[in-house]
């Protein structure tokens, strides 16, 4: 079986699989590690591996890199892109800091590596309130590239970042009427959003977390059973992790495309060296890693 290929093979090569929860359920299964952003961040600088098969988009892949130069890290899917993350381009928030000086920029980490270089501090979903909340928000902070969880993290915290146009297209397609409707086929269900949800969304939901945040809640619940509003892959995660709970999505399919892209065909490939190798000029490095260390020492 091609499971087994892909175990036998990454034992061989001494290559550690970080994935996901948003990938397909048959990629999470051979994984070392699934998480979300922060998690993976974390995995990536810890792990100490000479190779890395990121089953993830490519900003992902870029910050294992930077967490870890020395390893090969490698994507198993080439075209596996982050719209959001291709919204907020190096030269567009170059030309926006000239006329902004003063501003303190904050950016989500799905951004790419030269993005990255150019800010002061990286957040996660995971860990953006809690970063947030510890900063100088008497001056002026844009908050990029994702408009709606900076305007989440707006109307929570009662703050006024600075929003970028940009969003999540997966999660900026869910609607109160999605949530509505499950809640009726559903009554006894709490509703569990994502944070890159629009805000109208995050405000009629029981909870607005990361996807690690979501493990927590439904840890600590005493409900029998959930409404996920977020990739369906965190679905057959949840499951996985909490077989005695049930678990819904919303009334039409929430996927992600590219996070799709990764099959089990590919990251054996990657296991043969083939895929995408990540590889960073070494000022971009040099820069991009600053903001996300200074996100993991305030997380």
């Amino acid at each position: 079986m091609l499971k087994d290929d892909i175990l036998r093979l990454k034992k061989e090569t001494k290559t550690i699989i970080l994935a996901h929860n948003y990938v397909e359920s048959d990629v999470q299964d051979i994984a070392d590690f699934c998480g979300d952003s922060l998690e993976l961040s974390r995995k990536a600088k810890d792990c100490d591996a000479s190779n890395i098969v990121f089953c993830g988009v490519r900003f992902m892949g870029e910050t294992a890199k930077l967490l870890s130069p020395k390893a090969r890290v490698i994507m198993p899917a080439a075209n596996a892109g982050c719209p959001m993350a291709e919204m907020c381009q190096a030269d567009a928030l170059r030309a926006w800091k000239a006329d902004n000086p003063d501003a303190y920029i904050v950016a989500y980490v799905n951004t790419t590596a030269a993005t990255k270089a150019l800010v002061d501090i990286c957040v996660t979903s995971g860990n953006a309130e809690r970063i947030v909340t510890k900063l100088d928000t008497n001056r002026p902070i844009m908050f990029l590239p994702d408009q709606n969880l900076g305007a989440n993290l707006n109307r929570k915290l009662g703050i006024h970042m600075m929003l970028w146009n940009g969003y999540c297209h997966t999660h900026n397609h869910i609607s109160t009427n999605d949530i509505q409707q499950a809640k009726v086929l559903h009554p006894d269900s709490p509703v569990i959003v994502h944070l890159e949800c629009k805000p109208e969304v995050v405000e009629i939901a029981d909870a607005a977390l990361s996807t690690a945040g979501m493990i927590t809640y439904v840890r600590n619940s005493s409900a029998k059973s959930f409404i996920i509003g977020t990739e369906e892959g965190m679905i057959y995660r949840l499951k996985t992790l909490f077989p005695d709970r049930s678990f819904y999505g919303l009334p039409h399919p929430i996927l992600c495309p590219n996070m799709k892209r990764i099959t089990l065909p590919l990251v054996y490939d990657a296991l043969l060296g083939k895929g995408l190798e990540i590889q960073l000029p070494e000022e971009i490095m040099q820069r991009a890693v600053l903001p996300i260390e200074r996100m993991l020492e305030m997380s």
